[in-house]
């Protein structure tokens, strides 16, 4: 099951994201920044109601954009259709928001290539969604690929 996530979910929302930057695949995130965001994560639940997945649809302050961060799925649960049907619950709320376009960018380019995503140049997204790449230690050469979906 997808969901909205709730403030309860913060801590294992945190830990799942922190296990994947650890190894170095995505940006790490703070509680506070998980609480403060609470109300663009999705979260995928086990048939015990347990949090096995989370991913966020952040609005990027332009009319038409937004982006997909933060998509983890522990590794028990992979490959079994969870990140795909948080994509999916992400880019419906974008469609109820009337978001045209929705980006990611990730280490995981076939993942989303198979969703329905194309690659795009970094440089043809606005320079506001670089204010979170300009703290990583790894910028500007992180390797991320940016890709992008029209949806409006």
């Amino acid at each position: 099951m997808i969901r909205k996530a709730k403030i309860k979910d913060a801590k294992t929302i945190q830990r799942l994201i922190n296990v994947f930057a650890r190894q170095d695949l995505m940006m790490p995130r703070s509680l506070n920044e998980i609480f403060e965001n609470i109300r663009d994560f999705w979260v995928a639940l086990d048939k015990n109601n347990n949090v096995i997945g989370c991913a966020a649809l952040h609005i990027v302050g332009w009319n038409d954009l937004a982006e997909i961060k933060s998509l983890a799925v522990h590794k028990n649960f992979q490959k079994k259709g969870f990140g795909a049907l948080l994509v999916q619950s992400l880019l419906e709320e974008a469609a109820d928001l009337e978001v045209e376009k929705v980006f990611a960018l990730s280490y995981q380019p076939k993942f989303f290539k198979k969703i329905g995503f194309k690659i795009t140049p970094k440089s043809k997204l606005p320079h506001k969604v670089w204010a979170e790449c300009c703290n990583c230690p790894k910028f500007p050469d992180c390797g991320e690929i940016a890709l992008i979906k029209n949806i409006g």
